[in-house]
C-alpha cells in the first residue's frame, strides 16, 4: 500500500462554519484515494475507508475515491447491485464523512436508474455533517473499441448517462465534478470553470492501455486550460471482471499551472497535497485565459 504526499504538508485547519461559500477560503490538504476494487462489496468498503481514515488522520478535509469506488466486476452483476441513493453504500460513506468531519467524494457507485436493467455512474458529495452537497452523474460514456489493443467496453449498454454538469459549492471553494471518460472533452471542463469551478474532480478508473499514453497529459491538460486544481483518484491494477481489464493506476494531484503536486503509483494507496485557492486567483488574474477566449468567433455566442 503506496503513501505520498507534498513536500509542505501544512496543519489541518477547521472546517468553516459555512458549507456553501464559493469563495476562495485559503489552502486546506486534500487527499486522492487509489484502490483495487473487484465484486466484494464489503471488501471494497474496508478498502476504501481505512485510507480514508488515513487520509483524514494525516488531516485532510478533502478526500476523494476513484470511479467504481464500491463495486468493479461482471457487467451483469453491476446493474443487479445498483443501489438507490438512499441504499447503504450512499449510507456508509455518509456516516464516514459525519464521524471524519470531513468532505468526502464518493467518486462513483452504481446508482440504479428509472429505465429497467440500467445504472447511473454517480459521484456523490458528502460535506463534514454527511450531508449530500452535489450528485453527478456521469455525462460522456465509455463505448472504445481499439482492436489490436484488447480495449473493448460499451459503458452505455448497462449506464444511463446524466444530463447536467454540477459545480458543488462548499466551505472549501466551488468543486467542479466529472468522471473518468469525461475527461477527454475539453470543453465540458470549460463549462465547469465558468460556473465558478476552482477545483476539478476527476475520479477515474483509466484501463492500462489509455492511462499509459493519455492519463497524466489529459490530467496536466484540463488543469492549464482551466487554470484550477485537478483532483483525480483512480482505480489501480487487475480486478475481478472476467479478464476485461486492468486499471492504470497513477492517482494525483495537479495545481493551476499543470505543476504534478502528489501521486500515487501501482497499487492500492492515498496521496495528499495543499490546495492554495489563492494561487487559482492569482494565475487566473496574471493569464486571464477565460476573459481571451473567442467564443463569438468560433462558435457563434459568447462565453459570459
Amino acid at each position: 500500500m503506496t503513501f505520498a504526499k507534498s513536500n509542505n504538508e501544512p496543519i489541518r485547519e477547521t472546517v468553516a462554519a459555512s458549507l456553501e461559500s464559493d469563495g476562495p477560503s485559503g489552502s486546506f490538504l486534500a487527499a486522492v484515494v487509489q484502490l483495487n476494487s473487484t465484486s466484494d462489496l464489503d471488501a471494497n468498503w474496508c478498502q476504501a475507508r481505512d485510507l480514508i481514515v488515513e487520509a483524514a488522520r494525516r488531516g485532510a478535509s478533502l478526500v476523494a475515491t476513484p470511479e467504481n469506488t464500491n463495486f468493479l466486476g461482471p457487467h451483469d452483476r453491476k446493474v443487479a447491485l445498483a443501489e438507490p441513493l438512499d441504499g447503504p453504500t450512499v449510507a456508509r460513506f455518509a456516516d464516514l464523512a459525519r464521524s471524519l468531519r470531513i468532505y468526502l467524494l464518493l467518486g462513483s457507485y452504481n446508482e440504479r436508474a428509472a429505465t429497467p436493467d440500467r445504472c447511473h455512474n454517480t459521484s456523490v458529495l458528502f460535506d463534514p455533517t454527511g450531508a449530500i452537497r452535489a450528485v453527478y452523474r456521469k455525462l460522456h460514456l465509455f463505448d472504445v473499441d481499439l482492436g489490436a489493443r484488447g480495449v473493448r467496453f460499451q459503458e452505455s449498454a448497462t449506464v444511463e448517462p446524466g444530463t447536467e454538469p454540477i459545480v458543488a459549492k462548499t466551505a472549501l471553494g466551488s468543486l467542479g465534478m466529472s468522471i473518468c471518460y469525461d475527461l477527454r472533452f475539453a470543453e465540458f471542463y470549460q463549462v465547469l470553470t465558468e460556473r465558478g469551478a476552482r477545483i476539478l474532480a476527476v475520479p477515474s478508473a483509466f484501463t492500462a492501455t489509455t492511462g499509459q499514453a493519455h492519463w497524466e497529459v489529459l490530467i496536466r491538460a484540463r488543469a492549464i486550460e482551466n487554470q484550477a486544481y485537478v483532483i483525480a483518484p483512480a482505480q489501480t491494477g487487475r480486478h475481478d471482471d472476467e479478464g476485461l481489464r486492468a486499471s492504470h493506476g497513477e492517482s494525483m494531484i495537479v495545481d493551476p499551472w499543470g505543476v504534478v503536486l502528489a501521486r500515487v503509483g501501482e497499487g492500492p494507496g492515498l496521496a495528499l497535497a495543499e490546495i492554495d485557492l489563492q494561487r487559482v486567483e492569482r494565475i487566473r488574474r496574471e493569464m486571464p485565459v477565460a476573459h481571451h477566449r473567442r467564443c463569438r468567433v468560433m462558435f457563434g455566442f459568447d462565453s459570459r
